[in-house]
């Protein structure tokens, strides 16, 4: 858990009344009820989706609507922006998931409702952006407005996701590295599929996530400050070269494993030519030799006191003329 997240049994994580000058202080489930915003403040409420007292304030208190309220609680959800109207929004996010034991391509989901003065974001496990928010916050050193807050758990979102698009392409540095450095060297089959499986996994979120900065970008809200377009403009960069990097993340990964399917197609060549260069030198030599071991009368030979040092003189002969012929040919 992280350092100053709450353990509120009724569901709220974090709650903020923003000053609008950086600062904020920190508020209760039980002060909800009776909180009154003065005109420059703005709120941010972080809610555990999992605990029914979240829900169930969501439904009853939080003054959304029925509509808005299901798309916030269910359970399956891909990044989307959806307008509310008056001047207000549904944004659904995806972020690394660096809990203890996850998998950082089982990306975790952040849901957020906003408008001029308030951010309500759920949450079913923990997300660092949220923390890293909440750890500004303390320090007098967060967001100003409500349109800042999104910006900012989005840009922690994306850094999160800079982290392990880098780290997937360290790795892949790692093993073409250690492929030059000695050709005979099997890369690891198991850590180039979870690097594939990890890469497409991100673009599965990454690609409509991209497109909502997108949007942002195109239609800013009227309560959005002046250079919020701007962030959110770098945000889609950001996401652009990071799908750009995992696209070529996954090109790598194909011609490590072709150029390893290559080197085994390879080395079978060379060991299937090998055994008929000796299948074809001694295929004569045990033609004589099985001929001339046939058990019945008439034999040549098989009276003859030199008969056995003619044979094995003949089978001396065939193998010269054999390693003649192959080497004439070009076969060795």
């Amino acid at each position: 858990m992280h350092s100053c997240e709450g353990d509120d049994e009724r569901g709220l994580v974090y709650g903020f009344v923003l000053n609008g000058e950086g600062g904020a202080r920190r508020i209760q489930r039980n002060e909800l009820e009776v909180l009154d915003l003065r005109p420059r403040e703005s709120l941010w409420l972080h809610w555990d989706r999992s605990v029914a007292p979240a829900r169930q304030w969501l439904r009853e208190a939080s003054g959304l609507n029925e509509f808005a309220c299901d798309l916030l609680l269910e359970e399956a959800t891909r990044p989307r922006l959806v307008p509310l109207g008056r001047e207000r929004l549904l944004l659904f996010l995806r972020g690394v998931n660096l809990n203890p034991g996850a998998a950082p391509e089982d990306m975790v989901s952040l849901r957020i409702y906003a408008d001029a003065r308030q951010v309500i974001s759920l949450r079913m496990r923990p997300v660092r952006a949220a923390g890293a928010l909440c750890e500004a916050f303390e320090r007098s050193d967060g967001p100003q407005t409500a349109s800042q807050v999104m910006l900012f758990l989005a840009h922690a979102l994306t850094d999160g996701v800079d982290t392990l698009v880098s780290a997937i392409a360290e790795q892949l540095d790692e093993l073409e590295e250690a492929l030059e450095q000695n050709e005979r060297k099997t890369p690891d089959r198991h850590l180039l599929l979870a690097l594939r499986r990890r890469a497409a996994g991100l673009r599965r979120y990454l690609a409509p996530q991209r497109d909502i900065y997108a949007q942002l970008v195109r239609s800013p809200l009227p309560w959005f400050v002046a250079d919020d377009t701007a962030y959110w403009n770098e945000l889609h960069n950001r996401l652009t070269r990071n799908l750009e990097e995992l696209e070529l993340a996954r090109e790598r990964v194909s011609l490590l494993q072709e150029a390893e399917h290559r080197r085994v197609t390879e080395r079978m060549n060379r060991t299937m030519y090998l055994l008929g260069i000796v299948t074809g030198f001694f295929m004569p030599i045990t033609f004589v030799t099985g001929l001339l071991g046939i058990n019945v009368g008439g034999i040549p030979g098989s009276s003859h006191p030199y008969g056995f040092v003619a044979v094995c003189a003949a089978i001396g002969g065939i193998a010269v003329f054999q390693w003649w012929l192959y080497r004439r040919m070009r076969w060795l």
